[in-house]
């Protein structure tokens, strides 16, 4: 009886850290799919005003016409459907940093938040 509950014990111990390891993958799926969401529609808003928004103008230049730096005269947006910005799988903003306007970066933070 005591093999038993040694075997069902391990048995559980796999195929829980196998659906927690199938959970995270999901998540950084979904996450993977938001950012190019967002990539294509930062693209979008690059065709139209020739630079993407800058730091300061961040994500939400992609919802509203931004009214700091340097305002876009093409702006043609929303560019993303909603009034909000999505977040990623854990619940968290996107962070968006674009120095020059050439280029840009999109990070989550992941599980941990760090």
């Amino acid at each position: 009886v005591m093999v038993v509950i040694i075997i069902l014990g391990l048995l559980s111990s796999i195929v829980g850290v196998y659906l927690f390891d199938s959970a995270e993958k999901a998540k950084v799926d979904a996450t993977k799919t938001q950012i190019r969401g967002l990539e294509t529609a930062l693209d979008l808003y690059r065709l139209h005003n020739s630079r993407y928004p800058t730091s300061e103008q961040g994500l939400k230049a992609l919802l509203d016409k931004p009214e700091v730096g340097m305002i876009p005269k093409n702006w043609n947006g929303p560019y993303l459907r909603g009034n909000n910005l999505p977040e990623d799988s854990w619940d968290s903003p996107f962070r968006y940093v674009s120095v020059n306007g050439k280029n840009y970066e999109i990070i989550s933070l992941g599980a941990d938040g760090v």
